[in-house]
């Protein structure tokens, strides 16, 4: 098993996202499908290149988020790894509740397990 290098904990997470590359004019929809205090993965079949500066925009039923970003990695045909930049305070409240209730989701979820 790998080092773990993330510097904030990961969880499962739905929610809508479109991003666009403003340099190439460049726009794809996507799943994000784990999100953190510092960014998230989103499941997308044509990722942008790593290194490229974007803008997410990310919708759950109630609530959303909008944030500049830079493409940390990729798996071709699978999805990218986006690092947040730049997050506004009314948006990090936003991401912040997100978190909290995707935290009680996995607690919830490994309590019912050991308990089986």
């Amino acid at each position: 098993m790998g080092i773990e290098r993330r510097r904030s904990p990961r969880y499962a997470f739905a929610a809508t996202a479109e991003i666009f590359d403003e340099k190439e004019n460049a726009r794809t929809s996507s799943q994000v499908s784990d999100l953190s205090m510092q960014g998230c993965y989103v499941e997308v079949r044509n990722p942008f290149p790593q290194g490229t500066s974007v803008f997410v925009e990310m919708y759950t039923e109630t609530e959303f988020l909008e944030v500049h970003a830079t493409v940390a990695f990729l798996k071709a045909k699978v999805g990218m790894g986006l690092t947040f930049n730049d997050l506004q305070p009314c948006f990090t409240t936003v991401l912040n509740k997100w978190l909290g209730k995707a935290a009680t989701r996995k607690t919830t979820r490994n309590t019912t397990l050991s308990r089986a």
